[in-house]
Formats: structure tokens, C-alpha cells, sequence
């Protein structure tokens, strides 16, 4: 009669059910999903990562896609800003556009993805998906964004220059807790790579019409900052919502420092959080493995993938960050940009201007 095998390597950690408690908490509650399945563990993991980058001596860059402003995310995004559990904020334009909408007072409403979009239009209401805006309120915003524009100096500006002086005057205007505003008083750049696809855009479009020498975004000089930044700290940790440019952006800033600097190898811890799959292509829904082969990941790097939509995963991420995380963000030593010129400057060092810097 044969013994019993010997137990294989690969049943080693048990599932735990999840049991129901009332009352517990996000950081109790992730910590169990540790050992559920799926997208539940991936987000667990997560936790664990983020921690591990706010440990480490790394630049943390948030990449911010998809509606999230619209969608009740926003203040979440500036709580990461405002608290330096990230040191640079790639977005989009239209979630950079709806904060600054409600920073103005202004608000996103509840409504249904079964509305009848024609009596919506007739009405001017604004529909993503199932949350309603008005279109009145964004023609004064665009107005606004133009105005402020035309108060500028007639120069080309990066969308970090740019969006900082933005968050500064919706500062002092509004005083109210936002992306950019947190951003300007955290000194926390944000570059917007595709800012013409944005109601900002169309905002600086208007400033344009009125005088042709406003409204000048200076995109490639986004690129020499970025690459800048990970060249003078070449230890680089993403953390993604959603995918789209920011995405890309965050990874071809490795990429590109690469280019002048052999010392960077790519992001040493990455997660994104995503709705998209990798199987038809799109940078968005591209898996961590894929950016490795690009040079914009480590091959070492520690990584993970959660696919959820932003709206639920994110909520209960940072919230269990916010339990977990203290000691490692008290210990944190976050860079010091300097932020309010056409040079941008970390630790009291500026970058050279229109070039990439030279290894030290």
C-alpha cells in the first residue's frame, strides 16, 4: 500500500472565506481580502504595494483617466495630492475641468442612463452616463478659463506652469478644497498631456479667438519636465486610474529619461486599477507584463493589476491606506518642487530650461 503524497508546493495558503462582521472597518476589510479571490486579493495587494512605495525612497506618479471628477472621485484624488501619498498628478483634462467646475460652487447631479437624451438637450443638461451636469454652467466655466488666460503673459507655458497658476487663482477666488487647488497649495505638479481634449482646451481655444497670442501650451516641454524628474530621482513608482494618456504619459516619461540616464530601468512598482482588456490593443487596458518589454516597468518590479471600475475600488483603497499608511507618510520625505516659473526645479534644484538633464 502506497503513503500518502507528499503535499504539493502549490497548496500551501488556504482560502479564507469571508465572513460578515458588522461594523469593520476598510483596512480590516482589505486585510481579509487577502486571502478571497480574483479582483477582490488583486485589490488587497494594492494596499500593500502603495504601502511599500510611500516606504521606499520613490517619485509616486498618479495617472487619473476616465470621469472621475464627475463621478464623486475628485476629493479623493486631492486627499493623495494634498497628503503626498503621491509627488506628481498626470490627468486628463476633463477631470481636471469637473473639479474645477465644483470648486466653483458648481455641482454634478444624479440622474439615469435611461433618460431621454433629446428632452435632456432641449433642457441643457449635460449627460455621462448617469450623472447630469448643466451646459449653461460649463459655457460661464469656459468663459472663466478664457478670462483667466487672457490675464497671462503672452508666452508659451507647460501644462505644469499653466494648471499650477490655475490652481492659484482658483485658490484665491474660491477657497475651496479641489485637484488643483490642493495641488497649488501642496505644490504637487500636474501636467494635463492632452489638454486640447478638454473643456480646458476649448477654454484656451476662446482666449485665442480673442487675441492670438494667448492660450499657448507648450506639450513637448511636458515631456522634457517629466523625464526630468525621473532623471533627478530616478527611483519611480505608478499608480493608474483608469488608463488612457495619463497612462502612457507616466510610462513614457521612463522611457524617455532612459534615453539620457541608464540608471532608470523603468518603474519599480506599479498598479493600476482598470476596466479595459489587453486583448484588442489600447494602451488603456495594456497589462503591467506588456509595459516591461517597453523598458517602462522594471522586470523586478513588484505590480499589480486590479480590474474594477475606479468608482469602487478607489473608495475603499485609500480609505484603508488612510488607516494603514500614517507611519509610512510621517516617515516620507516628499520632493520639494518648485513650480511657479517657466523652470521647474526639485529640491532647490532647477532643470535645465527646453533641455533633458545630464547625469550626475
Amino acid at each position: 500500500m502506497r503513503g500518502m503524497k507528499t503535499k504539493s508546493r502549490f497548496l500551501r495558503v488556504p482560502i479564507e472565506p469571508f465572513t460578515v462582521e458588522a461594523g469593520i472597518g476598510a483596512d480590516a476589510l482589505l486585510a481579509r481580502m487577502e486571502r478571497v479571490s480574483f479582483q477582490g486579493r488583486n485589490l488587497a495587494t494594492a494596499r500593500r504595494i502603495w504601502e511599500k512605495m510611500l516606504g521606499d525612497d520613490c517619485t509616486i506618479f498618479l495617472g487619473a483617466a476616465g470621469a472621475l471628477s464627475a463621478g464623486g472621485m475628485r476629493l479623493i484624488v486631492a486627499h493623495l495630492v494634498a497628503h503626498r501619498y503621491v509627488d506628481c498628478l498626470v490627468s486628463t483634462g476633463a477631470n481636471l475641468y469637473h473639479d474645477l467646475h465644483e470648486t466653483r460652487g458648481r455641482r454634478h447631479y444624479l440622474g439615469s442612463p435611461r433618460e431621454n437624451d433629446a428632452a435632456l438637450q432641449a433642457d441643457h443638461i449635460d449627460r455621462v452616463y448617469d450623472t447630469y451636469a448643466s451646459e449653461d454652467e460649463f459655457v460661464d466655466n469656459d468663459e472663466w478659463i478664457a478670462a483667466f488666460a487672457l490675464t497671462l503673459e503672452r508666452r508659451p507655458y507647460t501644462t505644469r506652469e499653466f494648471l499650477y497658476r490655475l490652481g492659484e487663482y482658483l485658490w484665491k477666488e474660491t477657497s475651496s478644497e479641489g485637484i488643483l487647488t490642493s495641488a497649488y497649495r501642496a505644490n504637487v505638479p500636474i501636467f494635463c498631456p492632452a489638454i486640447a481634449d478638454s473643456s480646458i482646451g476649448m477654454g484656451l481655444s476662446q482666449a485665442r479667438h480673442r487675441d492670438a497670442t494667448a492660450g499657448q501650451m507648450d506639450v513637448i516641454g511636458d515631456i522634457i519636465e517629466s523625464a526630468n524628474l525621473v532623471i533627478s530621482h530616478p527611483r519611480t513608482a505608478s499608480v493608474v486610474l483608469g488608463g488612457g494618456t495619463p497612462k502612457n504619459f507616466i510610462n513614457q516619461a521612463s522611457v524617455q529619461a532612459e534615453f539620457y540616464d541608464d540608471r532608470v530601468g523603468g518603474h519599480r512598482y506599479a498598479l493600476q486599477i482598470v476596466t479595459d482588456v489587453p486583448h484588442y490593443g489600447g494602451a488603456s487596458g495594456s497589462t503591467l507584463e506588456e509595459a516591461q518589454s517597453w523598458g517602462k516597468l522594471a522586470t523586478d518590479a513588484e505590480q499589480v493589476t486590479v480590474h474594477a471600475d475606479v468608482t469602487v475600488a478607489l473608495p475603499l483603497l485609500v480609505s484603508a491606506l488612510s488607516a494603514s499608511a500614517g507611519e509610512a507618510l510621517a516617515r516620507r520625505v516628499p520632493l520639494r518642487f518648485d513650480l511657479a516659473g517657466p523652470v521647474m526645479g526639485v529640491n532647490g534644484r532647477p532643470f535645465p530650461r527646453a533641455r533633458f538633464e545630464a547625469r550626475q
